[in-house]
């Protein structure tokens, strides 16, 4: 079996390192805020040449914090993706402001910014871009239409940990930037987690008092928190994994480029890796193909693991029903939807892991003249 993502031999290839941490973190008994938790907020914040790093229990969380911290609530529309995760309105719903979804570009996947200004009300607070499967949106466009229109933007990076746009990384051009840290990420830990990277002083004030209850004082709170922390053990993990980062995500693009050449003048749509504005780092290698449903129950069967991600845009979630959204007005994200599928990515998967998916993916194909 070729694994969609190998969490196992990544434990083994870093078994010793990984081993050491967990037991000192258990042994220094600081389970809660301890000093892994400072470490890893400096030293992440460091590498992402951010001033501030802010763990929190995980990616959902950290999103909610943020909106809760950037003053979004009720009667605020929030303007984002409807292809992506349900974590991303489902934030928005929590805080009791309203989804206002934007189409995708048909290339990058990421929301469209042509699309962007039409949605814009007088009830706009705040754009919420999704960096999905590791590929940086256009953020120039995206914060200058901000910028005319005094909008918030907090950026959606749950799958982009260490790409770049324009050599700034992704989380740290907005007011404040998302991460996830569940074991499948770029960077990911032994259970939840996530992190909220600002370069804003009230922001980040704000924002670490939401996350243990809305104080800054212990037993001395001012206004409703919430309880997410991440812990120390959790904490542990990432700081020996952050160090592997950079190499882990040239391993992944080197592995597109080779999963780009084995698959090369087939009918397939094959992911952009980007450029120099928007460098991706592969979370997911995601290929649009006709016959989806079919290849991926074949390529299970015979032992390749695949995913979809998404097979349902949010505007037809059951949650947003009260949206009023109905099958058609976001095309384009439907398309995508019914066609995506993503195939084994990690730093650890082998080039003859791949020359199987390619030799099985081309084997079976739908006959062009079949497709619709």
């Amino acid at each position: 079996m070729i694994p969609l993502c190998d969490l196992k031999q990544q434990y083994t290839e870093l078994q010793a390192e990984l081993e050491a941490a967990l037991l000192s973190s258990a042994a220094a008994g600081q389970y809660i805020m301890g000093p892994n938790v400072r470490g890893f907020e400096q030293e992440f914040a460091a590498y992402a040449d951010c001033k501030y790093a802010i763990g929190v229990g995980n990616g959902t969380d950290a999103l909610h914090i943020s909106l809760l911290a950037a003053g979004i609530g009720p009667g605020d529309e929030v303007i984002t993706t409807p292809f992506t995760f349900i974590a991303t309105c489902e934030a928005i719903n929590l805080v009791g402001a309203t989804p206002v979804f934007v189409d995708i570009d048909p290339v990058t996947f990421n929301i469209d910014p042509d699309k962007i200004e039409e949605a814009i009300t007088p009830r706009t607070k705040l754009i919420l871009p999704v960096h999905l499967y590791g590929l940086p949106c256009e953020m120039d466009r995206i914060l200058a239409i901000a910028e005319q229109h005094h909008l918030k933007v907090i950026e959606d990076c749950a799958q982009s940990v260490g790409a770049s746009y324009k050599g700034k990384q992704t989380g740290t051009m907005g007011l404040a930037g998302c991460l996830s840290f569940f074991p499948s990420k770029n960077l990911g830990c032994m259970g939840d987690g996530g992190m909220i990277l600002t370069n804003d002083d009230e922001m980040y004030e704000r924002a670490e008092m939401l996350r243990r209850h809305g104080g800054k004082v212990k037993y001395h709170h001012t206004e409703n928190g919430v309880n997410s922390r991440l812990d120390d053990i959790q904490a542990a993990v990432l700081r020996v994994k952050l160090s592997h980062l950079e190499q882990w995500n040239q391993r992944r693009q080197a592995a597109a480029a080779k999963y780009a050449e084995g698959l090369a003048d087939q009918p397939i749509s094959l992911p952009t890796a980007g450029n120099s504005d928007a460098l991706s780092v592969f979370h997911q290698y995601t290929v649009l193909v006709d016959g989806r449903d079919r290849l991926l129950k074949v390529l299970g069967e015979q032992g390749v693991g695949t995913a979809v991600y998404y097979p349902i845009p949010l505007h037809l979630q059951e949650v947003n029903r009260s949206l009023n959204y109905q099958p058609g007005d976001f095309p384009v994200s439907e398309r995508v939807a019914d066609r995506c599928l993503s195939l084994p990515m990690s730093p650890h998967l082998t080039p003859e892991q791949q020359e199987v998916v390619c030799h099985t993916m081309i084997a079976n194909l739908e006959p062009v003249g079949t497709q619709g």
